[in-house]
């Protein structure tokens, strides 16, 4: 332990934003543990193979590690999302995908904290910037990140007498295979909303795609473990940080006037 700088969990490590992270961690001498269903290939870092939603091997691996070397970071990445019309929406879907987007990082706090209250800590939980303006057809992704930054609001500060630093962090379109591993429904199942699904993938696909590359956004997310006064919400970008002020400065109506016309295009 005592050549490592310190120990980091990553939860969704094995691509895009958080293997980029693993990387940075890794690279400047960090303990880091992948938890994912597929491993980080970077071979500094520990990888053990779990499935958020299923059983008690993900929690298990958390304690694990937190009995072994002590938690000095959480970052949390694992994400899913899903285009579908809200009136069409299988249960099955939207449930998986509040299991992995914010349930799954409520067990992974739960599971790291009591090793965190020892010497203080770091919690990171990567949301997006589409938890605060919708995604139009992606409802219940928008809805998992919003209910993840209050998440984060409320841990900032309820632990923070334990020295315990929580940030929402919120990155804008970033281009990563994530756009590819989207769930879209077909056209039978979207009925009368497809052309207008379809269009608002494309549109949502084209942003993601020339949006920030995810090491610069792994970047961010190393600033924030270094900070001494992380804040409890980082927008990754100025372009996304402005796009976020203008969105509480505007008015309500015109703010979703014009999101909504990014995915009608």
């Amino acid at each position: 332990m005592d050549k490592y700088r310190s120990t980091a969990i990553v939860v969704g490590g094995s691509s895009g934003i958080g293997c980029e992270t693993c990387a940075r961690l890794a690279c400047r001498n960090w303990n880091v543990i992948n938890i994912s269903r597929t491993p980080c290939k970077n071979s500094r870092v520990k990888n053990v193979v779990a499935d958020v939603v299923s059983g008690s091997t993900f929690t298990d691996a958390i304690v694990k590690a937190g009995e072994q070397y002590g938690i000095n970071a959480l970052i949390y990445c694992a994400g899913f999302s899903m285009a579908a019309p809200i009136e069409y929406a299988k249960e099955s879907d939207y449930r998986y995908l509040f299991d992995v987007n914010f349930f799954g990082a409520l067990k992974a706090m739960q599971a790291a904290i009591p090793f965190m209250k020892v010497k203080g800590g770091r919690i990171v939980l990567v949301g997006s910037l589409g938890g605060e303006l919708p995604i139009l057809f992606d409802a219940f992704y928008s809805s998992s990140k919003a209910a993840l930054e209050m998440l984060a609001r409320e841990a900032y500060s309820e632990l923070k007498p334990y020295n315990i630093k929580v940030t929402a962090f919120l990155p804008g379109g970033t281009a990563t295979h994530f756009t590819f591993k989207r769930k879209v429904y077909s056209d039978d199942e979207n009925r009368s909303y497809a052309q207008s699904v379809n269009r608002a993938v494309s549109a949502l696909a084209d942003m993601e795609q020339k949006g920030m590359s995810p090491s610069a956004v792994a970047e961010d997310i190393y600033k924030l473990l270094l900070a001494d006064k992380p804040p409890v919400v980082k927008v990754s970008g100025f372009k996304n940080s402005a796009y976020r002020i203008a969105a509480h400065v505007i008015p309500e109506k015109v703010t979703l006037y014009l999101n909504d016309r990014m995915y009608r295009q």
